[in-house]
Protein backbone atom coordinates (compact mmCIF):
# COMPACT_ATOMS: atom_id res chain seq x y z
CA UNK A 1 0.00 0.00 0.00
CA UNK A 2 2.23 3.01 -1.78
CA UNK A 3 -0.93 5.73 -1.36
CA UNK A 4 -0.78 8.89 1.31
CA UNK A 5 -2.99 8.72 3.68
CA UNK A 6 -5.36 11.64 4.59
CA UNK A 7 -6.01 11.28 8.13
CA UNK A 8 -9.30 11.61 9.51
CA UNK A 9 -8.71 15.06 11.59
CA UNK A 10 -7.77 16.55 7.84
CA UNK A 11 -10.91 16.13 6.35
CA UNK A 12 -12.60 16.85 9.74
CA UNK A 13 -10.84 20.35 9.50
CA UNK A 14 -11.94 21.15 6.24
CA UNK A 15 -15.71 20.72 6.93
CA UNK A 16 -15.36 22.83 10.36
CA UNK A 17 -13.55 25.09 8.18
CA UNK A 18 -16.31 24.94 5.24
CA UNK A 19 -13.72 24.30 2.79
CA UNK A 20 -14.39 21.70 -0.11
CA UNK A 21 -13.05 18.29 0.12
CA UNK A 22 -12.76 15.18 -1.38
CA UNK A 23 -13.19 11.51 -0.51
CA UNK A 24 -10.14 9.45 -1.94
CA UNK A 25 -10.20 5.40 -2.16
CA UNK A 26 -8.27 5.24 1.04
CA UNK A 27 -11.95 6.34 2.49
CA UNK A 28 -13.74 4.64 0.48
CA UNK A 29 -15.98 0.90 1.28
CA UNK A 30 -17.09 -0.54 -1.73
CA UNK A 31 -18.40 2.41 -4.01
CA UNK A 32 -19.62 4.81 -1.07
CA UNK A 33 -17.76 6.28 1.77
CA UNK A 34 -16.99 4.11 4.87
CA UNK A 35 -19.62 4.95 6.90
CA UNK A 36 -18.19 5.88 10.19
CA UNK A 37 -16.58 8.86 7.98
CA UNK A 38 -19.64 9.78 6.86
CA UNK A 39 -21.09 9.73 10.53
CA UNK A 40 -17.75 11.59 12.07
CA UNK A 41 -18.39 14.53 9.41
CA UNK A 42 -21.46 14.66 10.52
CA UNK A 43 -20.82 15.26 14.17
CA UNK A 44 -18.16 17.97 12.17
CA UNK A 45 -20.65 20.05 10.42
CA UNK A 46 -23.07 20.01 13.75
CA UNK A 47 -19.86 21.74 15.80
CA UNK A 48 -19.31 24.03 12.49
CA UNK A 49 -22.63 25.48 12.73
CA UNK A 50 -23.56 25.37 16.33
CA UNK A 51 -21.38 26.77 19.19
CA UNK A 52 -21.35 25.66 22.66
CA UNK A 53 -22.78 22.34 22.38
CA UNK A 54 -23.68 20.00 25.35
CA UNK A 55 -21.78 16.71 25.43
CA UNK A 56 -23.54 14.41 22.83
CA UNK A 57 -26.01 11.52 24.37
CA UNK A 58 -27.38 9.73 21.33
CA UNK A 59 -27.23 9.73 17.65
CA UNK A 60 -29.15 8.09 14.96
CA UNK A 61 -27.73 7.65 11.42
CA UNK A 62 -29.44 6.78 8.03
CA UNK A 63 -27.26 5.63 4.79
CA UNK A 64 -29.58 6.32 2.44
CA UNK A 65 -27.37 6.31 -0.23
CA UNK A 66 -24.03 6.00 -1.81
CA UNK A 67 -21.52 8.54 -0.99
CA UNK A 68 -20.01 9.25 -4.71
CA UNK A 69 -18.46 11.95 -4.53
CA UNK A 70 -17.49 15.32 -2.79
CA UNK A 71 -20.58 15.49 -0.19
CA UNK A 72 -21.68 18.74 1.30
CA UNK A 73 -22.82 19.00 4.54
CA UNK A 74 -25.97 20.70 5.53
CA UNK A 75 -27.27 21.31 9.21
CA UNK A 76 -30.24 22.09 11.10
CA UNK A 77 -31.59 23.19 14.65
CA UNK A 78 -34.48 20.48 15.47
CA UNK A 79 -35.08 21.84 18.95
CA UNK A 80 -32.81 23.50 21.80
CA UNK A 81 -34.37 22.45 24.84
CA UNK A 82 -33.17 23.20 28.27
CA UNK A 83 -31.18 20.30 28.63
CA UNK A 84 -31.09 18.80 25.22
CA UNK A 85 -30.55 20.40 21.63
CA UNK A 86 -31.68 18.01 18.48
CA UNK A 87 -29.45 18.58 15.44
CA UNK A 88 -30.40 16.92 11.54
CA UNK A 89 -27.23 16.69 9.47
CA UNK A 90 -27.57 15.56 6.02
CA UNK A 91 -25.19 14.84 3.61
CA UNK A 92 -25.50 15.47 0.25
CA UNK A 93 -23.79 13.98 -2.88
CA UNK A 94 -24.22 14.67 -6.62
CA UNK A 95 -27.58 17.19 -5.55
CA UNK A 96 -28.86 13.90 -3.70
CA UNK A 97 -29.30 13.23 0.10
CA UNK A 98 -27.14 10.07 1.27
CA UNK A 99 -27.05 10.35 4.66
CA UNK A 100 -29.49 11.76 7.35
CA UNK A 101 -28.45 12.04 10.69
CA UNK A 102 -30.50 13.31 13.80
CA UNK A 103 -27.48 14.28 16.80
CA UNK A 104 -28.74 14.89 20.24
CA UNK A 105 -26.76 16.33 22.75
CA UNK A 106 -27.76 17.02 26.78
CA UNK A 107 -26.12 18.63 29.67
CA UNK A 108 -25.30 16.63 32.48
CA UNK A 109 -27.47 16.55 35.43
CA UNK A 110 -27.36 14.44 39.17
CA UNK A 111 -29.25 11.47 39.22
CA UNK A 112 -30.07 8.94 41.57
CA UNK A 113 -29.84 5.83 38.84
CA UNK A 114 -25.97 4.92 38.36
CA UNK A 115 -25.49 1.52 36.25
CA UNK A 116 -22.61 0.18 35.10
CA UNK A 117 -21.28 -2.43 32.54
CA UNK A 118 -17.31 -3.35 33.09
CA UNK A 119 -15.11 -4.26 30.04
CA UNK A 120 -14.51 -8.01 29.86
CA UNK A 121 -10.90 -9.27 31.03
CA UNK A 122 -8.34 -8.77 27.72
CA UNK A 123 -5.34 -8.91 27.31
CA UNK A 124 -3.61 -4.77 26.10
CA UNK A 125 -3.81 -4.21 22.67
CA UNK A 126 0.07 -4.69 22.86
CA UNK A 127 -0.10 -8.69 23.04
CA UNK A 128 -2.67 -9.11 20.78
CA UNK A 129 -2.64 -9.95 17.25
CA UNK A 130 -3.07 -8.03 14.43
CA UNK A 131 -6.70 -8.24 12.98
CA UNK A 132 -5.70 -8.62 9.52
CA UNK A 133 -3.09 -10.61 8.29
CA UNK A 134 -0.42 -8.92 6.24
CA UNK A 135 -1.98 -11.75 2.80
CA UNK A 136 -5.24 -10.45 3.96
CA UNK A 137 -4.65 -6.29 3.50
CA UNK A 138 -4.10 -6.33 0.07
CA UNK A 139 -8.14 -7.06 -0.25
CA UNK A 140 -9.37 -4.66 2.63
CA UNK A 141 -11.59 -2.03 2.15
CA UNK A 142 -9.19 1.67 1.99
CA UNK A 143 -10.63 2.89 5.13
CA UNK A 144 -9.27 0.12 7.24
CA UNK A 145 -5.47 1.22 6.28
CA UNK A 146 -6.53 4.40 8.70
CA UNK A 147 -6.71 2.25 11.68
CA UNK A 148 -4.63 -0.39 14.07
CA UNK A 149 -7.02 -3.10 14.72
CA UNK A 150 -6.11 -6.03 17.11
CA UNK A 151 -8.20 -8.94 17.59
CA UNK A 152 -9.12 -9.97 21.22
CA UNK A 153 -12.04 -12.57 20.69
CA UNK A 154 -14.35 -13.86 18.00
CA UNK A 155 -13.23 -14.90 14.85
CA UNK A 156 -12.36 -13.00 11.51
CA UNK A 157 -14.11 -13.07 8.30
CA UNK A 158 -14.86 -15.71 6.24
CA UNK A 159 -14.26 -17.97 8.58
CA UNK A 160 -17.48 -20.10 8.99
CA UNK A 161 -18.29 -19.82 11.96
CA UNK A 162 -21.02 -20.26 14.23
CA UNK A 163 -21.90 -17.33 16.21
CA UNK A 164 -21.44 -13.29 14.96
CA UNK A 165 -19.07 -12.44 17.39
CA UNK A 166 -15.92 -9.93 17.34
CA UNK A 167 -13.73 -8.33 19.68
CA UNK A 168 -11.04 -5.90 18.90
CA UNK A 169 -9.04 -3.22 20.77
CA UNK A 170 -9.19 -0.36 17.63
CA UNK A 171 -7.63 3.18 17.13
CA UNK A 172 -6.95 5.58 14.47
CA UNK A 173 -2.97 5.25 13.81
CA UNK A 174 -2.48 9.12 13.06
CA UNK A 175 -1.98 10.33 17.24
CA UNK A 176 -3.95 13.53 15.88
CA UNK A 177 -7.24 11.57 15.98
CA UNK A 178 -7.49 10.29 19.39
CA UNK A 179 -9.09 12.49 21.47
CA UNK A 180 -12.09 14.15 19.78
CA UNK A 181 -15.63 13.60 19.49
CA UNK A 182 -15.81 13.10 15.87
CA UNK A 183 -12.56 10.85 15.40
CA UNK A 184 -14.17 9.00 17.86
CA UNK A 185 -17.48 8.10 15.75
CA UNK A 186 -15.68 8.22 12.76
CA UNK A 187 -13.68 4.58 14.69
CA UNK A 188 -16.78 3.86 15.77
CA UNK A 189 -17.99 1.33 12.81
CA UNK A 190 -14.38 0.15 12.10
CA UNK A 191 -15.29 -3.67 12.37
CA UNK A 192 -16.58 -5.86 9.80
CA UNK A 193 -20.12 -6.69 10.53
CA UNK A 194 -20.65 -9.13 12.95
CA UNK A 195 -22.13 -11.49 10.29
CA UNK A 196 -18.95 -11.83 8.63
CA UNK A 197 -17.33 -14.82 11.06
CA UNK A 198 -20.38 -16.40 9.32
CA UNK A 199 -19.97 -16.13 5.63
CA UNK A 200 -18.11 -18.86 3.75
CA UNK A 201 -17.95 -16.91 0.64
CA UNK A 202 -17.71 -13.69 0.02
CA UNK A 203 -20.87 -11.18 -0.77
CA UNK A 204 -21.81 -7.50 -0.53
CA UNK A 205 -23.11 -5.86 2.92
CA UNK A 206 -24.63 -2.20 3.29
CA UNK A 207 -25.19 -0.64 6.65
CA UNK A 208 -28.60 0.96 6.28
CA UNK A 209 -28.48 2.78 9.72
CA UNK A 210 -26.16 2.99 12.92
CA UNK A 211 -27.20 4.30 16.50
CA UNK A 212 -25.01 4.88 18.91
CA UNK A 213 -25.70 6.25 22.94
CA UNK A 214 -23.31 7.70 24.60
CA UNK A 215 -22.83 6.73 28.10
CA UNK A 216 -20.40 9.97 29.22
CA UNK A 217 -19.57 13.96 29.05
CA UNK A 218 -16.22 12.97 27.99
CA UNK A 219 -15.00 10.18 25.20
CA UNK A 220 -11.71 10.03 26.04
CA UNK A 221 -9.08 6.96 26.23
CA UNK A 222 -5.23 5.94 26.45
CA UNK A 223 -2.83 6.16 23.25
CA UNK A 224 -5.89 6.06 21.59
CA UNK A 225 -7.35 2.58 22.24
CA UNK A 226 -10.51 1.62 22.55
CA UNK A 227 -12.13 -2.01 23.01
CA UNK A 228 -15.29 -2.73 19.96
CA UNK A 229 -17.35 -5.36 20.98
CA UNK A 230 -19.49 -6.68 18.12
CA UNK A 231 -22.38 -9.01 18.45
CA UNK A 232 -24.98 -10.57 16.04
CA UNK A 233 -28.17 -10.49 18.05
CA UNK A 234 -30.45 -11.73 14.76
CA UNK A 235 -30.44 -12.26 11.07
CA UNK A 236 -33.55 -13.14 8.92
CA UNK A 237 -34.30 -12.15 5.17
CA UNK A 238 -31.24 -10.82 4.11
CA UNK A 239 -30.73 -8.35 7.30
CA UNK A 240 -29.02 -8.63 10.30
CA UNK A 241 -29.20 -6.46 13.79
CA UNK A 242 -26.26 -6.18 15.92
CA UNK A 243 -24.99 -4.58 19.03
CA UNK A 244 -21.96 -2.88 19.32
CA UNK A 245 -20.33 -1.61 22.64
CA UNK A 246 -17.08 0.50 23.13
CA UNK A 247 -15.26 0.90 26.36
CA UNK A 248 -12.00 2.63 26.85
CA UNK A 249 -8.30 1.31 27.63
CA UNK A 250 -9.68 1.95 31.71
CA UNK A 251 -12.76 -0.46 30.90
CA UNK A 252 -15.34 2.70 31.22
CA UNK A 253 -18.23 2.16 29.00
CA UNK A 254 -17.95 4.79 26.45
CA UNK A 255 -21.25 3.66 24.19
CA UNK A 256 -23.20 1.19 23.10
CA UNK A 257 -24.32 1.41 19.65
CA UNK A 258 -27.05 -1.06 17.41
CA UNK A 259 -26.74 -1.46 13.72
CA UNK A 260 -29.03 -3.19 10.85
CA UNK A 261 -26.87 -4.27 7.91
CA UNK A 262 -28.14 -6.00 4.74
CA UNK A 263 -26.46 -8.99 3.96
CA UNK A 264 -26.32 -10.51 -0.02
CA UNK A 265 -25.80 -14.07 0.79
Amino acid sequence: MNQTLIPFRTLSDKVKAGLPFEIDDMWRQGRTAYGGLTAGLSIAAAQRDFTDLPPLRSMQVSFVGPVTNTPMFETRLLRQGRNVTSIDVKAISEDTAVSSGTFMFGASRSSTIQQYLPMLDSPPPEDCQSFHSKENMAFVPGFTHHFDMMMIEGDRPFSGSERGYIRCWTRHKNPDCWNDLDSFICLGDVLPPAAFPMFTTMGPISSMNWQMNILGDNVTTDDGWYQIESILNAATGGYCSQLMRFWNRKGDLIAEGMQSVAVFV
